[in-house]
C-alpha cells in the first residue's frame, strides 16, 4: 500500500518483559527508503533511549532483527516501510512463540534448545587426518540437503507456526528443517538417532502442513517440504521394524 503523504509515520511499538506490557506510539520522519529497522533505531536514538531491540548486519545476513510488523514476522532490516505501513501506521512487536526479555528483544534459548533436541547438529564419521569425503551435488539427497540449508536461525518460521503456538512441545520449523539436511548427509553418522529424535512426541508428525513457515521464510526455504520429507522417512522405519 502506498504511503499517504505525510512527513510522520505513526508507530506502535511493544515495552515490556515477561511480565506483561503494552504499547507506546510515537511518531517518526518519514525518510527515502526506510526500513522499519530504520524506525526502530530512530525511536531508540532520538524518543527512548530505553527501548530494547537486536540487529547486527543491517543487510539482511543475520536474522537478528526480526521482529513482529503488522503481525507478520520479518526481517526488519529489509522491510521497507513503504512496503507494510497501513494507513501512515506501523505495528512493531516481538517474535510470536517466543519469551520476551525486554521489549522487542526475545529469548532464543527455547529455539535453539529445539535444535538440539532434534539431533541438529552434524557428526561426521571421518576424522581430521583424513581426506574429505567427496559428494557429487547431482545425487538426489545432496540436492534434498541443499534445498535446507541456507536457514539463519532467524526464528521467523517459529514464529509464523501455528502449532508452536498451541504446542509448546513441538520441534517446530527451523529444528526439522535441519534435521533434514543432516539425514541427506550421507557423511553424518546419526541417522538413526535423529530419526528416533524427530519422530517422537513434538516431531514432524506433529506438524499440520499449513506452510506458515514456507510463507515467510526470507531466504525462501520450505520447512514444510522437509517436514513432510521426514515424515515420510519415519513412515518407512515404522513399516520396516514392524
Amino acid at each position: 500500500m502506498p504511503m499517504p503523504n505525510s512527513d510522520h509515520i505513526k508507530v506502535k511499538v511493544w515495552r515490556g518483559d515477561a511480565g506483561g506490557g503494552s504499547f507506546a506510539e510515537f511518531e517518526v520522519p518519514q525518510q527515502p527508503a526506510q526500513t522499519v529497522l530504520d524506525v526502530v533505531t530512530w525511536i531508540q536514538r532520538h524518543a527512548d533511549s530505553t527501548l530494547s531491540y537486536r540487529f547486527a548486519c543491517r543487510v539482511g545476513m543475520c536474522g537478528s532483527c526480526a521482529m513482529m510488523v503488522n503481525g507478520i514476522p520479518r526481517w526488519t532490516c529489509r522491510t521497507h516501510v513503504n512496503k507494510v505501513v497501513q494507513d501512515n501506521r506501523l505495528t512493531v512487536e516481538p517474535l510470536r512463540n517466543l519469551p520476551v526479555i525486554k521489549d522487542l528483544a526475545c529469548d532464543m534459548s527455547e529455539f535453539f534448545d529445539k535444535w538440539k533436541r532434534a539431533e541438529g547438529q552434524f557428526s561426521g564419521t571421518n576424522t581430521r587426518a583424513q581426506a574429505v569425503a567427496a559428494i557429487s551435488p547431482a545425487e538426489p539427497a545432496r540436492r534434498a540437503a541443499n534445498a535446507a540449508i541456507e536457514c539463519i536461525n532467524c526464528a521467523i518460521c517459529y514464529a509464523a507456526c501455528d502449532v508452536v503456538s498451541w504446542n509448546p512441545g513441538y520441534l517446530g520449523p527451523a529444528a526439522l528443517n535441519r534435521a533434514w539436511s543432516l539425514q541427506n548427509d550421507s557423511r553424518d553418522r546419526r541417522h538413526g538417532e535423529r530419526l528416533r529424535a524427530i519422530s517422537a512426541d513434538g516431531g514432524c508428525l506433529s506438524c499440520h502442513s499449513q506452510q506458515g513457515c514456507a510463507s515467510y521464510c526470507p531466504n525462501e526455504l520450505n520447512p514444510t517440504a522437509s517436514i513432510a520429507g521426514l515424515k515420510k522417512m519415519a513412515a518407512s522405519a515404522f513399516f520396516r521394524s514392524r
